[in-house]
């Protein structure tokens, strides 16, 4: 089972947040271990997602506790990727942010608007619509 698991070190330069836990981490080097594989107890290894335990740093008010929270992949990749948006446009980051909140993409799922749409919206390079993408929306 070992050889399932993956061991790494992801480094934050900002503080973050991951969904299913209601604060906010620090920056710093996290210790993570990302499960490849579905267990061999699992009920439905076709259903089964892949998922990272991070460990998480002590509290202050806490200092003797260890904390982990597993996440999915999906999720973890979402909080990397908006802590590398740091150097970018203001516009940029709050277009990232827009585009993971699930309400979200909930109303862009029911509205038929797709994320690339969104992006060129955004991107400041609007041209002029043809006949073909007027007949598209």
């Amino acid at each position: 089972m070992d050889d399932q698991r993956a061991k790494t070190i992801a480094v934050f330069d900002r503080p973050f947040k991951l969904p299913g836990l209601d604060e906010t981490l620090p920056a710093g080097e996290y210790d993570m271990e990302t499960e490849f594989a579905s267990p061999p107890d699992h009920k439905d290894p076709q259903a089964w997602k892949a998922s990272v335990v991070v460990h998480l740093h002590p509290r202050l008010s806490h200092p003797g506790l260890t904390r982990s929270l597993t996440v999915s992949l999906l999720d973890l990749d979402r909080a990397r990727a908006r802590d590398k948006l740091s150097g970018k446009d203001l516009s940029q980051a709050f277009l990232e942010e827009m585009l993971s909140d699930p309400m979200v993409q909930l109303v862009m799922q029911a509205d038929g608007v797709s994320e690339a749409q969104i992006r060129h919206l955004y991107s400041g390079t609007r041209t002029r619509q043809t006949d073909k993408d007027v007949l598209d929306t």
